[in-house]
């Protein structure tokens, strides 16, 4: 992503606190629009401007992944998440939509019109 000249940060639990804030204080003020995490962030932060949440594994706790998704789409604005799902992550994925009562759609072909 670097590469493509998009400014990325990442952060997971086992760095200091001091280093996470400053992490998170610069995707909050825009300077770096691209946070990679553990699910370190899937609780508790709220940042206004998330519009896309993508979930390169599902949680292995299924009451995190509402806190996941959460982010994106925060104080009525729009958002999306999406979620890698692997032929081993069929079972995890429907266990998650039983749980919240919800269908989780494939992704569309139009995506950048939804995003």
């Amino acid at each position: 992503m670097r590469d493509a000249n998009f400014t990325v940060s990442s952060m997971h639990g086992d760095m200091p606190q001091k280093e996470r804030d400053a992490i998170m204080g610069e995707f909050r003020n825009g300077s770096s629009r691209v946070l990679i995490t553990t699910d370190v962030w899937a609780r508790g932060i709220d940042v206004q401007q998330v519009s896309l949440v993508i979930n390169y594994d599902l949680p292995s706790n299924r009451e995190n992944y509402i806190h996941r998704i959460g982010r994106s789409g925060r104080f009525g604005r729009k958002g999306v998440a999406i979620n890698f799902v692997t032929n081993e992550d069929v079972r995890i994925l429907r266990d998650i939509e039983q749980y919240y009562s919800a269908q989780i759609d494939e992704m569309p072909v139009n995506i950048g019109e939804v995003v």
